[in-house]
This record gives structure tokens, C-alpha cells and sequence, in this order.
């Protein structure tokens, strides 16, 4: 069918409006003409409707490109709607209401000027101007980036309806002509309103407003000549003089043409004759008797006429041309004329053609330079649209347009079916009923007027269920119903509500005008409620849905060049329509059924034609087979047809916009045919198709049955059967449901989609790094329901088909014109081949899989599966993120196994493996792995991972890098599982070092974290144990001890492997840092039990083993890699020098130990030394201790690190001193510290004070500590003496026991003259043998004793201190005493000595 693509011979409806909400029309009132004439105002006209298109709609760059204006009128309102097929237009739906007027049939006429658009509506009693802005004055750019635009109605509650330059009354003289019903009105060049309408007394009058901007009177002018030749012999004079000619001039209808500076009025009128007056020089240019042109006139001559009607269609290189259509009774006739200018201003009329018609009622038709469009309504209320070329159609023959049928009358419903579902189905399948019915039906249905109906197409669906189901639940009257009395009752409620619809669906489609657009032969229809459009339709569906008449005469050349060939398919589709008109609803239904449950369609086939055979009546069976008998060549027939509907191309659309092209362009084509309604009417246009090739293909499979049934002999000739039924029927079979899945998803409705859910979408495309896909843009400005093919072709097929479409221009895109036929014919070829199922790419699944349509896309994979083997893996790729969102995620993973083995044949899979820079990293089919596991890892499931990634490792091989990047995957997600065994052993296989030593860092982190420290000791860790033992010492170093305990970690580790050495380590290290950075209780007492621990581990070793070396402080517990320190100038600090190693014996812990027992206990008793005992060495804790008054404590501490008692003694007799001056605050504060102290028990009879127990106090200690030299004692008393504190007796009678010199010295030392000088005289007596025992000495002095002494240097510094002072009298009372005591002494020592001699020499 080579000529298939040139020639389109039929048209198809589609609606354009059927499924958006009730229009919502912001209402006006346009002001009124008072009472007077309010009776004449109830006049009722029959509605009418027409439309306006902008000049420059059909220009590629033009901002009103694709855009025009429609109207409707009825009664006393107008509804005027502006539609654009690229964009969504708002505010663009306006109903003016006119007070006490009634609009005249077709009374609206709409121009455009440079800054307006002027809007002239005419009532029966009043004309109106309304002025709007253009388009291209309304947007600051003629570059339009939105997709949604302000209408020019936006505005419009700004116009004043009541100033008088834009209306005006008609007069009274010379009146309206009664029950007329046409009019015309114009602009001239100069801006002013004109309006021309039937007067009452014949002829015509205009009347004209003055420009909108300039003031100026109303003026009227009538033309009432209506020949040239009177014009010549009466000339031009008032109705009065030359008097009235009665009606039978009325125009019937009127036209005008404007040309420079005049415009050309015609009327035809009811004598049958066509007048064109000038209204420039108000005269009339010619008449012509229509009647003339029509073969059989008398009757007519003698009747006026009715119904006549004239068009007129101009042409910049034919001219003029007229189109008039001649209404007779049950008959009519179009003459089609050619204006034609002579000298002298005198014009005729050139009969080009005339077409005869037998329909009745002709509604409208419309003219162009080569057709004309005729609207009918037939005695069967069917609207019946034709079109025919006047010029070149010899044989008058009409094309047909196929019109939009109604829904059937009765629904088919099983008895397995549910009445409810199946009649929602009907009612709310995509291309039944328009929302405007359904919400019609249902306000009588639930019998409430007020009811509001502005509803969206699901609220539509709830409410109607709700409102038959209420009725339902109203009529049930008995408490029991069986079920099938039940279902009928339901059923006849829903038939109910059902023919309702019915009805209304009829009254809305009831056609009231054509609307041409001459631009670019766009053609609508314009019903009671609602816009359809006539697409052309292709051959084959022309073929197959022509009428037999035309048939018959159809051109054999349009379908092949060879006539054989030609007649042959002809024949062929005439079985096929046969076999069509044969097939009852339930073989049909069968076979739909067969396709939607994936089951053979050829048995389907099989089985229709043995009913057909069993219940063929009327023989229909032999008429086919005679007609066989006619095709020459029925393979090559078959074959050709089949190739004919075949979309299938090896050759894939380009995606995007050419770069080349500038900016402005691309923006620009972005925008074309990018609006709702033209989104859904090309998706009409593919589900028309699909529906009619489904029945084609269904047709040719029975067909092909039969010629199987015949046998080769009859039909096919000799061993073409095998041709047939190998070739044939396997791909008719596949065409079938091809077009049966397109139909699906054409009448499939897309879900609304939740924003978290897209959002979740984008991140896991985001991963699949796939968001920048042309299938994947957010669904913008749908102001009804979507079906998925909807949304494909707005969301992404438009923009590559029209990428497509002009990449490669045949002539510049400024001087591009768009013409409709032509525009939605390789629009809907070019999306077909984007749906077609065995084309390479798919688009549309990922259009589905991008925008969340997870049910349908499941339904589509599943409808495809079994018998297209293209795209095998792509399908199965998105079934696997179907089942992701459905939570099905072991069928998930099965299906992405089973797309892996198509990785490198298919095309998204290719794109889905690419990596940024477009080179494939390991083998494809890894990489692709890799993005199913980042995939299933965003969605959360570790257990598939696992298992892909264990199956991926197969694929490997010997790729040690991507073996360790899985294995890593496997262990980490075993690791987040809690499969803590699984996890090392994971762990163990990784090849790549670098990996192994992170995943083991991880495990470690991991299981630390978790508490679950017994398998991270467990772990045999082979080949690993250093690195462990390294990860978990550099963590428990580098980490807050009060937030993870890695030491006891690694004390657990060590003592699990015997390793007690280290396990001593790594405890006294734990404890020194406790001390160091933990200045709590729980520290200290936390140190201590570490000390224990470390004590514990070396008593299990070996004595000779016993040691640990001393752990490092400060810049040894820095972190590998981790930056340098720096000191204030910025300067890096010199790295510490290697510090000698310390080792630590048994009884060096043990001192530690003690050591931190005391901080413990120090801490107890009070709580402020907590923040300085714990890293307090043993000198720094005496100090401690004494400010506490542990004196006890400090003691011992002393005795265990060998340190002189000298600082405890100091501070004991410091706090009697404080005692000792102290008030009762004081002697209170002193108990506790007392209390701490063990104090020997002394029975006493009075009350002790504080005071008099420090003293007692450190009397003990001076008693049981005692030293060479008698230090403490010299301490005590330097202590005292210092502060001026009186020596207690029970300390000087102390020390005078154990060295009385020194005290005699330390009295010197504090100027205590007194005191020494009876120090000394006691000394003296003492020594001479009274009082001996308190001084010390065993034996006096005698000849007997062992020699005596005195300390005759201190006496020498007393009395020389004495003698300083002579004036002082006591001084040298004191100083005399001294020198008595000596002198005495002196004697007694003489006598002793020789006393001593004399026993020596006996």
C-alpha cells in the first residue's frame, strides 16, 4: 500500500472534552433595555454555537499557535471557551447573561486586530462590542516557557458591559425583521462596528458603533435596491418615496467579505436569489437567481425559501468562493461559485459545481478552496458528518467521517460477574460518557437540584456508587432476599442509573455547529456539551469501516498500483467485514478474554469459527468463501494488510531536542501540542486504532482458520497451506495482541501517586542513576484522569516526537506551517511505534516505573510477557522494582536474576549499566549487579543483597577486585543482620587487604557497639589477630572512657588466648587513664579494681615473667595518621624522643594498687579531692591526705612507698594549732576527720574536746612512730614554736626524755630565754641526780656512773643572749641562776671526778 501514507479518504471523531469537570464559568450580566421591550425580549431562538481561529494559529512560532475561541448561545446567555491545544489555559471559560434579550442564532462574531480581540454579539433587540486583549499582547515574550497561560477571558470582570460606546439599541425603524435568525457583523479598517441584520421591512440594514477610542454618533443605513438595473432607473431614495417591496427579499442568510476600504455584503434571501450589496456605496452589485443551478425548480419558484444557507471561503491566489446550499423538501443541493470581477465594478458569479444530497436536516457545513464539510441530523437522531471535494470528485461520491457511537443500550453481564463492577466499568471506561452526563444523571438520580456536581472523575465514581446503592437500600422492603433476587433487584437499579447516563450522553452529543480552522484544516465539531475533533483516519481502518456503497467505488490506486493487488485486498476486506458483521458480543468478549488470561489466540479463532459454522443461518459462511474465491493471490493480500498495521521498526527515535538548535527554538517546540487536550485527543486517536486493527486482526485470524478448514486445494492452490499456517497466522497472532495491549493501556487509568512515594522513587532512581531519563518528568497540570498512555505521551513521547518530527526540516521552521490532518497523523504513527511492544525501546515502561504507576506497569509485563520476546529483560528489570514496592522482594530478586543474563542486548539495560562517563566499569554484567545491590540496599533489604551478591560472585570469576567489592557488600550486610559467624567468615575470603582490614575495623566497631563482645572474642581471627589487637588498642586510645569500654575488651581478648601479660597491660593502662581523665568516684574505684586485675594476670605467670613494661603517656597514644600537633606560631612540634622503658614487677603494682585504695578512700571521705587524687602521686597524696586528716592513712602510705612521716606530723600539729584557736565551728569540723583516725582507747571521767583529742592524737603518734634523732618530735615543736603556740607539758616532758639539748637549742631558736633558762636548771639538776628520770638519764652523775654531759654550747649562746640586754634586770636575774646552776654543777663534778681518780688508783 505504497499510496497509504498520501492519501487519507475518512475521518474520525474523537472527543476532546469528555472526561474533565463541568466547566466552571464565571458568570456576567451584560446590561439590560429596560421593561418597555421585555415581552419582546422572551423571543426563544434554537441554540447555536460557532467558533473563532487566530490568524496566525497555524504558524510554528506564533504565540496563538493551535489556539482558537468557540461559543455556544442559548436563550439570553453565551458561553465563550478559548482552547489551546499547547497549553493549559486559565480563567478561559466565561457565560454571559443579557437581560431581557435573547441572542440571535450564530449572533457572535469575533476579530482580531493587532491589541485585541473584539468580540460582536447581537440580541433581538440590542448589538454589543466587547474588547479583549490578544494574546500577544498579554505576555511580556512571544517565547511561551509555561504550561499553564492566562486566557484573554481572564480579564474580562474589568469591562464595563454598560458603557455606551460598546452597545447599542436596535431602532425601531427600520426594525428587525420578525423571527429572523441571521445576521453578520465586521470591523472596518478604521476600527468601527459594523452590524448588518434583516430589517423589518425586507432588505438590510447595518448598523455601525463608532471606533472604541474615537467618539462618534450611532449611525443606521439600509439597503433596500435589489437589482442593479433599479438602482440605475430609480436610483437611491427614502423607503417613503419609493415604497416597500415587500418580504420577499429577506435575507436568510448573510455573509460579508471585507476588502481594502469597502465590504461586500451577501444575502441570501427567500426568493432564492443571491444579492451582494456594497456598503461603501450603499448599493447592490449584483443578483443571481440561485434557482437557476437546480435542476428541478418549479416547485421551488413558487414557495419562498427556508433553510437556505451561505458560506463564503476566500483564497489569496483563487479568490472568493461561495458556498450555498439549497434546501428543498427531503432533498438539498451545494452550489459552489466563484466571484468574478469585470470592468466597471461589475461582478458575476462562476459556477464551479454542484452536489446533491439526500439528507434532511443539514445543521451547518463549512467552506474551504477545495471542500466542503456538511453537518446532518437524520430521522434516526444520528449525526452524520461528510466531506467532499468540489473540484476534483466526478462522481459527487462523499467521504464519510466515523462518528463517535453512542455507549451501547444493554450491558452483557455472566453470572459470575458483579452488576455493580461492570456497570462502573461502562460507565467510567475512558471514551464512553463525558463527566457532564454522569453528573446530570446523577442530580436526577438523587432528585436534588441544589446539589453541587464540581467534581473530579473519582469523587464522580464514589458518589454515583453511593447514590444507586442508596436508592437500592431504599427499595429493599423485606428483611430476607435470596441472592439472585437480590442481584436482579441490583441489577435493574443500576440499568436505572445506567440509561439515565444514556440519555443524557444523547442530549449533550446532539451537534449544533462545524468549526474550520482554514489555517490548518482543523476541523471540530461543536456538540450541546462538548468539542470533538475529525482526525483523519488511515487506509486500512478507511478500508475496513467504509461503508459498502463507498466501497464499491473506493479508488483502486489509492490502495496499490498494481489493480490486481488492489482488488485482491479490497475482496479480502470484505470478508473481513463479513466475518466482523458475523461475530456475536459473547465471541467477541471471548476473545478479548482469551488475550487478557495470556491464552492462544488462534484457538480463540478456531472456536469462533466452529460457532459461526454452527450458527451460520443466513450462509454468510458461503458468501465469504465465494469471495475467496475472487482474491487471485490471498497470501500476498494477507501479507500485505498484515505489514500495513505492523508498527515494528529497527530504527529508534532520537531523544530530545536537537542542541543545534537555538534555545528559543527548542523552548518553543517543547511547548507543541503539549496541552491536556491534545494530549488526550492523540491518545484517543491511538486506542481508536488499536480497537479497530484489534477487530481487523481478530477478523484475519478467523479468516485464516477457515482457509485452513478449506484445505490448499480449493483456496490456495498447491503447498501454500504450510506458507499460511507457519507464516500467516504467527504473525497476525502477534499483531492482535499488540493492539489489544495498546488498547489496554489506553483505556487504563494512571493512580495518583502520594508525595512521599514519588520521593522515594526519585531516590531510588537516583541510585540507579537513572533520574535523568527523558521517561521521567513530573505530571504536571492534569486537570482530569490520566489513562498511562496519556501520561507517557505528555510526560515523554511528545517531546521526542516532536524532537523527531523536526530535526530534519524540509524547509525553515519560521515558514513551517502546521496542518492538523498531518500533525496528528504522524504524531499518532510516531507513538504507536513508541507503544508498539516488539520496538526496541521501551520508553514506556519507564515512563510507568518513573511516575509510580507500579500496578499497571505489573499488568503490562504480565500482558506482554508470554509472547513478545523483545525487551525480555528490561521487563524483567521492572517487574523486580513492581514487586520492590508491593514488598514481594524474594519475587524481586528473581526477576533481576533473570534481567542480568540480558545485560549487553538491550538497550535501557545498556543505560542502565553505564557509568557518568560512559564507560562500563569491570563486565557489564557486574556493573550491573552493582546497581541492583546499591537498589535493594536504599530500599532496606539486606537478605536480598546477600543472596545477589552470592550469586553475582559466580560471574566474577577471576576478577580478584570485584570478588572483594562483593564480598565486602555480603559482609556488610551479614553484619547488619546481626550474622555475626557469617559476617567473619565472609570477612576471612576477601582477597583485597585494604578491604579485609576495613570490614574487620567495621566488625570490630560493629560488635562493640552492640555489646556482643563474646563473638569478637571468640573469633578466631587467623592471620588477623596483631591487626585486631591493634584496632581495638588504637580505639580504646583514642576514644571517651565513659562512652565505650575498649580496654576490658581487650583484657577479655587477651585473657581468652592466656596472654595474661598483656592482659596486665592493658589493665594498669586502663587504670593510669582512669586516674588521668576520669575525676570521679566511680574512676577511682574503677581504677583500683584495674590495679587488681593487672595484680591478678602477673601472679598467673611466671615470678621470672612477672613484669609488664611501664605503658607511655602523652604523645605515644597519638593515632596513626592522625595530623600533626602544632605549637602556637604553627609550627609542627618536634616528635617526643624514644624515653627509656620502665618495667613494673609484681610489687610494683601492688604499691599502685595500695596507692589507689588511698585515692579511694581519700575520695570517700571527701568528695572535693576527687577532681586532683586520681593521677596524684604517693608524695602529692600524703599531702592530700593530711588536708583531709587521714593521718592514718597518710601514715601507711608512708610506710608502703618508704617516705618520711615528717609532712604528716607538720600538718597534725598545724590542725591542733587550728584546734587550739579555733571556736566551736571549728572544734565541730574537727570530729569526722578525728573519727577517721583510730585513736587508742583512754578511760577518762571527763569530757574530751576535739582539741584534746588532736593533742592525744598525735601524742600516739609521736609515741609509736618513733626515729633516729627523734625527728617528729623536732618537727612538732618547730611546728608550734613557729606559730607562737605554747609548748604543751606532755610534749616538753616527751622530748625532754629523748633530747632535751634540742629542745634547749629550739628555745634559743624562738627567743624563748625563760623557758631555756629553766630548761637548763632542771638539766643541771637532772644530771646531778634530781629528777634524772625525766630527762632520760639512767645514772646521775657519781663517781660510779658513766659520764654525763651538758650541751655547754647552747648555755654558752643562752647566757651570751642573756648578757646582750644588761640593762634588763631580769636578764641578769636569769643569767645569774644559770652561772649558780653551773657553778654548783662544776663543784660536783670536781668532787665526782677525783672521787673517780681515787677508785682508779686503789
Amino acid at each position: 500500500m505504497a499510496a497509504a501514507g498520501s492519501l487519507e479518504r475518512s475521518f474520525v471523531e474523537l472527543s476532546g472534552t469528555e472526561r474533565e469537570r463541568p466547566r466552571h464559568f464565571r458568570e456576567f450580566t451584560v446590561c439590560g433595555v429596560g421593561t418597555a421591550n421585555a415581552l419582546i425580549g422572551t423571543v426563544k431562538y434554537s441554540e447555536s454555537a460557532g467558533g473563532f481561529y487566530y490568524v496566525e494559529s497555524g504558524k510554528l512560532f506564533s504565540v496563538t499557535r493551535n489556539r482558537f475561541i468557540h461559543w455556544k448561545t442559548f436563550g439570553d446567555t453565551l458561553e465563550l471557551m478559548e482552547e489551546s491545544l499547547d497549553i493549559n489555559l486559565l480563567n478561559n471559560a466565561v457565560r454571559l447573561k443579557f437581560q431581557n434579550c435573547s441572542l440571535l442564532p450564530a449572533g457572535v462574531h469575533i476579530s482580531e486586530t493587532q491589541y485585541h480581540v473584539i468580540i460582536l454579539m447581537l440580541t433581538n433587540q440590542t448589538v454589543h462590542r466587547l474588547l479583549l486583549p490578544h494574546p500577544s499582547r498579554m505576555y511580556r515574550s512571544e517565547l511561551v516557557t509555561e504550561s499553564q497561560m492566562q486566557s484573554i477571558f481572564t480579564d474580562i470582570g474589568k469591562v464595563d458591559f454598560r458603557d455606551p460606546c460598546n452597545y447599542q439599541l436596535i431602532p425601531a425603524v427600520p426594525g428587525l425583521s420578525p423571527n429572523s435568525t441571521t445576521s453578520a457583523a465586521w470591523l472596518s479598517n478604521d476600527g468601527e462596528a459594523l452590524f448588518a441584520l434583516p430589517s423589518a421591512s425586507g432588505g438590510i440594514f447595518v448598523l455601525k458603533l463608532p471606533p472604541y477610542d474615537i467618539p462618534g454618533m450611532v449611525s443606521v443605513v439600509e439597503l433596500k435596491q435589489s437589482s442593479v438595473m433599479q438602482r440605475l432607473l430609480i436610483g437611491w431614495m427614502p423607503t417613503a418615496i419609493r415604497g416597500d417591496q415587500g418580504s420577499s427579499d429577506r435575507p436568510l442568510s448573510l455573509a460579508v467579505h471585507c476588502v481594502e476600504h469597502d465590504a461586500f455584503i451577501f444575502a441570501l434571501c427567500q426568493d432564492h436569489k443571491l444579492r451582494m450589496w456594497s456598503y461603501k456605496d450603499q448599493m447592490c452589485l449584483m443578483v443571481a437567481d440561485v434557482l437557476e443551478y437546480v435542476p428541478v425548480n418549479k416547485d421551488l419558484r413558487l414557495i419562498a425559501g427556508t433553510g437556505h444557507k451561505l458560506r463564503l471561503a476566500y483564497s489569496p491566489s483563487m479568490g472568493l468562493y461561495l458556498g450555498i446550499y439549497m434546501h428543498a423538501p427531503k432533498r438539498g443541493q451545494f452550489c459552489i461559485f466563484q466571484l468574478v470581477s469585470t470592468e466597471n465594478s461589475r461582478y458575476s458569479l462562476d459556477h464551479i459545481s454542484s452536489l446533491f444530497t439526500s439528507q434532511e436536516t443539514l445543521i451547518d457545513f463549512a467552506l474551504t478552496s477545495t471542500d466542503i464539510w456538511a453537518l446532518w441530523h437524520d430521522a434516526e437522531n444520528q449525526t452524520v458528518v461528510k466531506y467532499i471535494n468540489f473540484e476534483h470528485n466526478v462522481a459527487g461520491q462523499w467521504n464519510p467521517v466515523f462518528m463517535q457511537p453512542l455507549p451501547e443500550e444493554e450491558i452483557i453481564i455472566r453470572d459470575d460477574q458483579d452488576p455493580r463492577e461492570m456497570y462502573l466499568q461502562s460507565l467510567f471506561t475512558p471514551g464512553r460518557f463525558i463527566n457532564a452526563a454522569l453528573c446530570k444523571a446523577l442530580q436526577i438520580f438523587c432528585r436534588r437540584t441544589e446539589r453541587n456536581l464540581d467534581l473530579s472523575w473519582s469523587e464522580l465514581k464514589k458518589e454515583v456508587t453511593l447514590a444507586v446503592e442508596s436508592e437500592l437500600q431504599g427499595s429493599v422492603t423485606e428483611y430476607e432476599y435470596s441472592q439472585e433476587e437480590f442481584r436482579n433487584l441490583q441489577q435493574e437499579f443500576w440499568y436505572k442509573f445506567y440509561a439515565c447516563c444514556l440519555q443524557y450522553q444523547e442530549a449533550l452529543s446532539h451537534p449544533l455547529a462545524l468549526h474550520l480552522n482554514p489555517h490548518t484544516n482543523m476541523m471540530c465539531l461543536l456538540k450541546k456539551g462538548y468539542l470533538s475533533f475529525l482526525v483523519p483516519s488511515s487506509l486500512v481502518d478507511h478500508l475496513y469501516l467504509l461503508p459498502d456503497e463507498n466501497l464499491l467505488t473506493e479508488d483502486e490506486t489509492t490502495i496499490s498500483d498494481d489493480v490486481d493487488v488492489a482488488r485482491d485486498v479490497i475482496c479480502l476486506i470484505k470478508c473481513l467485514r463479513l466475518i466482523g458483521e458475523s461475530v456475536t458480543m459473547d465471541m467477541s468478549v471471548m476473545m478479548e478474554m482469551r488475550c487478557y488470561n495470556l491464552q492462544s489466540p488462534e484457538k480463540a479463532a478456531e472456536q469462533i469459527l466452529e460457532d459461526l459454522i454452527t450458527i451460520d443461518v443466513e450462509n454468510v459462511m458461503e458468501d465469504i468463501c465465494s469471495k475467496l474465491q475472487e482474491i487471485k493471490n490471498p497470501i500476498h493480500a494477507i501479507g500485505l494488510l498484515l505489514r500495513e498495521m505492523d508498527y515494528e521498526t529497527e530504527v529508534e527515535m532520537e531523544k530530545g531536542f536537537n542542541p543545534a538548535q537555538p534555545l528559543n527554538i527548542r523552548i518553543n517546540l517543547s511547548q507543541l501540542y503539549g496541552g491536556s487536550t491534545a494530549g488526550y485527543l492523540v491518545c484517543r486517536g491511538v486506542c481508536k486504532i488499536a480497537s479497530t486493527r484489534f477487530l481487523i486482526c481478530r477478523d484475519l485470524l478467523i479468516l485464516q482458520q477457515l482457509l485452513m478448514r478449506l484445505g490448499d486445494a480449493v483456496i490456495l492452490g498447491a503447498g501454500q497451506l504450510f506458507k499460511a499456517q507457519q507464516d500467516l497466522l504467527h504473525r497476525t497472532a502477534p499483531l492482535l495482541l499488540s493492539y489489544y495491549l495498546i488498547k489496554w493501556g489506553s483505556q487504563c487509568l494512571a493512580t495518583d501517586v502520594p508525595v512521599d512515594t514519588l520521593e522515594s522513587n526519585l531516590q531510588h532512581l537516583a541510585v540507579l542513576e537513572l533520574t535523568d531519563s527523558g521517561a521521567l518528568m513530573a505530571n504536571k497540570f492534569v486537570s482530569s484522569p490520566q489513562t498511562i498512555v496519556e501520561l507517557f505521551f505528555q510526560d515523554v513521547a511528545r517531546k521526542h516526537i516532536i524532537s523527531h518530527l523536526f530535526s530534519q526540516p524540509k524547509a525553515p521552521l519560521s515558514q513551517t506551517g502546521l496542518n492538523w490532518p498531518e500533525m496528528t497523523t504522524a504524531i499518532t504513527n510516531y507513538l504507536l511505534q513508541l507503544l508498539w511492544p516488539s520496538n526496541p525501546g521501551c520508553l514506556f515502561l519507564e515512563c510507568l516505573m518513573g511516575n509510580c504507576q507500579y500496578v499497571q506497569l505489573q499488568d503490562y509485563i504480565q500482558l506482554l510477557h508470554p509472547w513478545c520476546q523483545v525487551n525480555v529483560g528490561s521487563c524483567r528489570f521492572m517487574l523486580g522494582r513492581c514487586y520492590l514496592v508491593t514488598g514481594e522482594g524474594q519475587k524481586a530478586l528473581e526477576c533481576f536474576c533473570q534481567a542480568a543474563s540480558e545485560v549487553g542486548k538491550e538497550e535501557f539495560l545498556d543505560r542502565l549499566i553505564r557509568s557518568e562517563d560512559g564507560e562500563f566499569v569491570s563486565t557489564p554484567r557486574l556493573q550491573y549487579y552493582d546497581k541492583v545491590l546499591r537498589l535493594l540496599d536504599v530500599v532496606g533489604l539486606p537478605e536480598l543483597v546477600i543472596q545477589l551478591a552470592t550469586s553475582a560472585l559466580t560471574e566474577a570469576g577471576d576478577d580478584w577486585k570485584s570478588q572483594a567489592t562483593l564480598r565486602t557488600c555480603i559482609f556488610k550486610h551479614h553484619l547488619d543482620l546481626g550474622h555475626n559467624s557469617q559476617a567473619y567468615e565472609t570477612l576471612t575470603q576477601i582477597a583485597d587487604s585494604s578491604r579485609q582490614l576495613d570490614c574487620l575495623r567495621q566488625l570490630v566497631v560493629v560488635l562493640c557497639e552492640r555489646s556482643q563482645l563474646q563473638d569478637l572474642v571468640e573469633f578466631p581471627y587467623v592471620n588477623l589477630h596483631n591487626e585486631v589487637v591493634g584496632m581495638i588498642e588504637s580505639r580504646a586510645r583514642a576514644v571517651d572512657l565513659m562512652t565505650h569500654n575498649y580496654y576490658e575488651l581487650l583484657y577479655a581478648f587477651h585473657i581468652y588466648r592466656h596472654n595474661y601479660r598483656k592482659a596486665g597491660t592493658v589493665m594498669f593502662e586502663y587504670g593510669m587513664r582512669l586516674g588521668r581523665e576520669i575525676r570521679t568516684l566511680w574512676g577511682l574505684e574503677k581504677q583500683g579494681n584495674c590495679y587488681l586485675a593487672a595484680i591478678n594476670c602477673l601472679r598467673l605467670i611466671c615470678p621470672e615473667y612477672a613484669w609488664i613494661v611501664q605503658p607511655a603517656s602523652g604523645a605515644v597514644y597519638d593515632r596513626p595518621g592522625a595530623s600533626p600537633k602544632r605549637n602556637h606560631d604553627g609550627e609542627c612540634t618536634a616528635a617526643p624522643t624514644n624515653q627509656q622503658i620502665e618495667i613494673l614487677e609484681l610489687e610494683d603494682l601492688e604499691k599502685e594498687c595500695s596507692l589507689a585504695r588511698i585515692r579511694l578512700t581519700l575520695a570517700q571521705h571527701d568528695p572535693s579531692a576527687v577532681a586532683v587524687a586520681g593521677s596524684s602521686s604517693a608524695e602529692e597524696m600524703v599531702t592530700l591526705l593530711v588536708q583531709a586528716g587521714l593521718f592514718d592513712t597518710a601514715i601507711s602510705l608512708c610506710q608502703t612507698f618508704k617516705l618520711p612521716l615528717t609532712p604528716v606530723f607538720e600538718g597534725l600539729a598545724f590542725k591542733c594549732i587550728k584546734l587550739q584557736f579555733g571556736g566551736e565551728a571549728a572544734q565541730a569540723e574537727a570530729w569526722p576527720w578525728l573519727a577517721a583516725n583510730q585513736l587508742s582507747l583512754v578511760i577518762t571521767t571527763k569530757e574530751s574536746s576535739a582539741t584534746d583529742e588532736a593533742w592525744r592524737l598525735l601524742s600516739t603518734y609521736l609515741e609509736r612512730y618513733k626515729v633516729q634523732n627523734n625527728l617528729y618530735h623536732h618537727c612538732v615543736i618547730n611546728k608550734l614554736l613557729s606559730h607562737g603556740v605554747p609548748l604543751p607539758n606532755w610534749l616538753i616532758n616527751s622530748y625532754k626524755k629523748v633530747d632535751a639539748a634540742e629542745l634547749l637549742r629550739l628555745y634559743l631558736n624562738y627567743d624563748l630565754l625563760e623557758e631555756a633558762v629553766d630548761l637548763v636548771s632542771e638539766y643541771v639538776d637532772a644530771v646531778l641526780g634530781k629528777g634524772h628520770q625525766y630527762f632520760g638519764i639512767e645514772f646521775p652523775l657519781s663517781a660510779t656512773a658513766p659520764v654525763v654531759w651538758l650541751p655547754y654550747s647552747s648555755i654558752d649562746q643562752l647566757l651570751q643572749a642573756l648578757g646582750e640586754n644588761s640593762a634588763n634586770s631580769h636578764n641578769i636575774a636569769l643569767s645569774q641562776k644559770i652561772l649558780d646552776k653551773l657553778e654548783d654543777y662544776q663543784q660536783k663534778v670536781d668532787m665526782a671526778t677525783r672521787d673517780l681518780l681515787y677508785r682508779r688508783n686503789l
